[in-house]
Formats: C-alpha cells, sequence, structure tokens
C-alpha cells in the first residue's frame, strides 16, 4: 500500500506518466528491490573464503576472482532471489491500483493503463456478479505462481550442480 501511494505521488503525478504499465513497472521494481538486494548479499556471503584466497594465491586478480569464482558460486542464490521477486511481483495488487490503473484492456504503450491479474481478480470479487471469473483468475494466478516458484527451484537446482 505504501509504495503504491509512493508510485502514485512520484511517478504518476509528479513525473507526469498518468496510471500507466510503466509507472506501475518502477513501482514494482522499487519494491522488489530490498528483497534482490538482500538475497544477492546473502548469495555473495555465502562463497567461502577458501575460493577467494585459493583463487588469490593463484594469481588471479580482484576483478577476475569476482567474475570467474565469485559470481559463478553466487548466481544460484542471486537467480533465486530475483525469480522469488518475480512471484512476489505477480500477486502484487496494491501498488498498481494506484500506479497502472483497472483498465481491462491491452495497452498500446508502456505509458497506458492496464490491468493485472491479481488486479482483476481483485475487482472482480468486489462486484461479487463474476465468481466463477473470480475463481477462474485465482486458479490461473495460481499456477503462475507455481510455475514461477518452480522454475525458480529448478534453476538453483541445475546452476548448484555446476
Amino acid at each position: 500500500m505504501v509504495y503504491g501511494l509512493f508510485g502514485m505521488l512520484f511517478f504518476v503525478m509528479q513525473l507526469k506518466w498518468g496510471y500507466s504499465l510503466i509507472a506501475g513497472a518502477f513501482t514494482l521494481a522499487i519494491m522488489v528491490l530490498p528483497v534482490i538486494m538482500r538475497t544477492t548479499e546473502e548469495a555473495l556471503l555465502a562463497v567461502p573464503d577458501s575460493y577467494r584466497e585459493g583463487s588469490f594465491g593463484l594469481g588471479a586478480g580482484k576483478l577476475r576472482t569476482v567474475f570467474t569464482i565469485v559470481l559463478p558460486s553466487a548466481m544460484p542464490g542471486i537467480l533465486s532471489g530475483v525469480i522469488l521477486a518475480t512471484g512476489r511481483i505477480v500477486g502484487e495488487t496494491a501498488a498498481l491500483i494506484y500506479t497502472a490503473s483497472t483498465v481491462a484492456a491491452v495497452p498500446a504503450s508502456v505509458f497506458n493503463s492496464t490491468r493485472t491479474l491479481a488486479t482483476h481478480m481483485y475487482l472482480l470479487s468486489n462486484e461479487g456478479l463474476h465468481i466463477n471469473e473470480t475463481y477462474g483468475t485465482a486458479v490461473v494466478l495460481l499456477i503462475l505462481v507455481l510455475l514461477i516458484n518452480s522454475l525458480s527451484s529448478f534453476i538453483a537446482g541445475r546452476l548448484a550442480k555446476k
């Protein structure tokens, strides 16, 4: 809710983007940035110091150590955090009601209003007239979040093996 109000005040009103897809996207990016930063930090701290020391002992510089040793070792954690944040974005409603509006149309550009699945489900449930459509939207949203989380687990597992 707070991020949505910030997005409405800053992106919609101050920058005069109006209720648009880009205002919603920037608001969501600001909202999930702390999650991505924290998971990236944890993944980088989880790389053992012996990896770095071994690389330095073999004569590699700081930059080479970061790009050839540290980042590949931390990549499963970093990607898991990014995909986890993507799953959070998919289910977000409040921030998008304030920034991307609730127009049920495909936007022609990033400066047009739009509606996400979560917003669509919220609006249908408030009307009380389209219960079947609300449940259908909920199932689609649930499947989408499950697929994103499964993809996250699969990618993290594949990268951990390497």
